[in-house]
């Protein structure tokens, strides 16, 4: 989950590239991948409440 901000920058880069060049493809690719950085983030956060639930019951 640390990278996840970088991996959002990358998807945003490799988006404007494709939109500028034309490359459809590409562009898809760049959206796919910031949605996956995305997911990443909420499943990290999910996880982390879930622990803190699971903290919290055994007191």
């Amino acid at each position: 989950m640390s990278d996840n901000p970088m991996d959002k920058l990358k998807g945003k880069a490799k988006e404007m590239k494709g939109k500028a060049t034309g490359n459809d493809r590409e562009a898809a690719e760049g959206q796919t991948d910031q949605m996956k950085a995305k997911a990443k983030d909420e499943m990290g956060k999910m996880k982390d409440r879930a622990e803190g639930m699971r903290d919290s019951g055994n007191r």
